[in-house]
């Protein structure tokens, strides 16, 4: 049935439903046939069963006749019908009732009762069959009616239990339908899922850039041609992907071999610098300026060899934390102490708000948070002019650490707040260094904060200023 198409599988589930329906009800009306057959005249009693007893009692009537006035008459009739599921009622020539189990009047006049004489006829829910009574000069007295109905009865509870069997069987078509609906439906569905739960588990792998994996499933539909599709298109993402990581390694090796060439040049650069300063005894200006410029210029390129170094072992390697205990209050306050040298350079106030519980130590990687802060701090106090503000809010709550660190500078433009986290992004004029950097300080950032199980945000200030939030969680234990 799986190399079937779909809607080929869709009729047959609903031959199948219908062919087990009509078979499963064939197979209980025969069995309520047999039972009832069965049963009859034992426990349950055929619709014209008291019909069928009128002759036998029209004769006892006629045979009794005028007796059936008297009292002795009376009690034999009673006794006859007591129980028999027959009801009765004795009248005289006007059509009077004069005794019976039924003791609503049935004949209006002595016409009408005498038009119904030896016929059956029927009233409401009753057929009613006239039996007269007359004496030996042919005198008319009365008559015997007898009331019955043409229904299938029972006899005591067993009966009763009989009649809701033969119910359950006569609707039970509606039943099979439903539940023969629900068991090929079922079968319907988990053929259909097989499939679709191995495409799902092989869209998550991808997910997780794992394209080692095959999709166990061939089947000449629909599903097993989308399977097939799926795996093609996973051979050649892994063809392409492989090749994508290949080049980027190819290129991260390349810039990684840059680097490290760079730093010994850089070096000598910077020693030979610092020896011709060093040596200019005869007090040069001219010279002395510089000198002071190629060192300063080869400490940092120094310094963008080492994010460089330090943005490719974010990426390449494994996450090894290590959480140690920091008093978060003591811990911000030396950081900012130690910001507040080339704040006061530039007449910038640093305010330090702490929320929380502060005092009791926190598991955290401390160098990791180090590093975050660096980074933000001195990106706030390159950018804001002399006599502007940085506010650090600092909130612990639960188990993560709240931070926010805005300045009065120009603030981020759209373009910034969409790809600062970018590698090598260096910003619009508006957060731009005049001297250069190398676009990986908000790259780094974003990793480490990641890594220390949080994230970060960027935004501007109701009056301007550049606006970072980030958070990140407190170790249970250390790792």
């Amino acid at each position: 049935m799986e190399n079937r198409s779909l809607v080929s599988q869709l009729r047959i589930v609903f031959v199948c439903i219908i062919a087990a329906s009509i078979a499963a009800t064939a197979v209980t009306y025969a069995a309520a046939a047999v039972l009832y057959v069965y049963a009859q005249y034992k426990c349950i009693y055929p619709a014209n069963y008291y019909e069928m007893q009128i002759p036998y009692i029209d004769a006892f009537i006629r045979n009794k006749n005028v007796a059936l006035f008297s009292q002795s008459g009376k009690e034999e009739l009673q006794n006859m019908l007591s129980g028999n599921g027959i009801y009765y009622q004795a009248v005289d020539a006007e059509g009077n009732i004069l005794y019976g189990t039924n003791l609503e009047r049935i004949f209006d006049d002595k016409a009408e009762l005498y038009k119904r004489f030896n016929t059956t006829f029927k009233r409401q829910n009753y057929y009613i069959y006239t039996v007269p009574v007359i004496d030996d000069d042919g005198k008319v007295l009365g008559a015997i009616a007898l009331l019955y109905r043409l229904k299938m009865s029972y006899v005591g509870a067993r009966g009763r239990w009989l009649i809701i069997i033969f119910v359950i069987a006569l609707i039970s078509p509606f039943f099979y339908i439903l539940g023969f609906t629900m068991l090929f439906s079922r079968i319907f569905v988990n053929s259909i899922n097989k499939p679709l739960n191995l495409l799902m588990d092989a869209s998550q792998k991808i997910k997780e850039r794992d394209l080692d994996f095959t999709i166990d499933y061939r089947a000449d539909n629909e599903l097993g041609r989308l399977c097939a599709a799926f795996s093609e298109m996973k051979d050649e993402l892994k063809k392409s992907l492989s090749a994508q990581w290949k080049m980027e390694q190819e290129r991260v090796e390349i810039i990684e071999a840059l680097a490290h060439d760079l730093k010994t040049p850089l070096s000598i650069i910077r020693g030979y610098s610092e020896a011709l300063i060093d040596a200019n005894t005869g007090g040069s200006e001219k010279l002395l300026k510089y000198l002071s410029i190629i060192e300063n210029n080869a400490e940092k390129c120094s310094g963008l060899v080492q994010q460089m170094l330090y943005a490719l072992d974010l990426e390449r390697t494994n996450v090894h934390l290590q959480p140690v205990p920091v008093e978060m209050a003591e811990f911000l306050e030396q950081k900012v102490h130690q910001y507040e040298l080339q704040a006061k350079q530039k007449k910038i106030a640093i305010t330090l708000n702490i929320q929380g519980g502060t005092k009791t130590p926190v598991l955290v990687d401390k160098d990791r948070l180090e590093r975050v802060l660096d980074n933000i701090v001195s990106n706030s106090l390159e950018y804001t002019p002399a006599g502007g503000k940085i506010n650090i809010s600092v909130k612990i709550e639960d188990n993560n650490v709240f931070y926010e660190i805005c300045d009065t500078g120009r603030g981020f433009s759209q373009k910034d707040m969409e790809r600062a986290f970018d590698k090598f992004y260096r910003g619009d004029e508006a957060r731009r260094s005049k001297t250069g950097h190398s676009g990986l300080g908000l790259f780094i950032v974003r990793h480490l904060i990641e890594q220390l199980g949080g994230s970060i945000r960027l935004g501007n200030a109701e009056s301007g200023g550049a606006c970072v939030t980030f958070h990140h969680k407190i170790f249970r234990d250390i790792q």
